[in-house]
């Protein structure tokens, strides 16, 4: 009769298939991980990327804290168009980066009085500036240089905008303000 010391070394012809196919599991979760964490990278780093809006002066499309996503990969294929929602680097500190809409692109003759927004001469309709966030600023009529963007908060009685540091270089816009993602009662796409 063998001892159990020499039948515990020696594997059982049935185990080995089993302990292959364990192998093989985890080879294969390894692998799935890998390339879903490099899919994770380029989406992240060429697509889309999150950021957390700080302050309000997007209320009330945008609230102070909450969580988007941005496509910084969009204006390789499109032009800035009037309306979008855009973020870019502070052009007085550009190691900060603020949201804005845009009010006017290049070319374009700009004028606010009191409040009201024209461009080209017409006066803009603004449905997502409600009329307690207006307010009575004027600027003084200016067509926008080449490669430069008007931008102004939607809530305009307390956004620090273009009305304040002037157009936005191209150079300094880096992304489209896409889909609020959290708090996830509030997700929506950004128009």
């Amino acid at each position: 009769m063998e001892s159990d010391e020499s039948q515990s070394q020696e594997p059982h012809p049935l185990d080995i298939p089993a302990r292959r196919s364990r192998h093989r599991a985890v080879a294969v979760w390894a692998r799935d991980i890998l390339v879903s964490l490099a899919v994770a990278f380029f989406v992240i780093t060429f697509l889309y990327q999150p950021v957390r809006v700080e302050g309000t002066s997007m209320l009330p499309r945008l609230h102070d804290q909450d969580r988007i996503f941005i496509n910084k990969f969009v204006y390789h294929f499109e032009d800035i168009s009037h309306g979008d929602v855009v973020v870019f680097y502070y052009p007085r500190d550009p190691s900060k980066s603020y949201i804005k809409r845009v009010i006017a692109v290049p070319g374009d003759r700009l004028e606010v009085d009191e409040g009201r927004v024209y461009v080209n001469g017409m006066r803009i309709p603004e449905p997502y500036v409600p009329q307690r966030f207006r307010d009575v600023r004027s600027v003084s009529p200016v067509v926008l240089p080449a490669h430069c963007y008007y931008v102004m908060g939607d809530h305009r009685s307390i956004s620090s905008d273009s009305r304040d540091f002037g157009p936005v270089d191209r150079s300094f816009i880096y992304g489209k303000a896409a889909f609020v993602y959290w708090p996830t009662e509030k997700m929506h796409v950004v128009e």
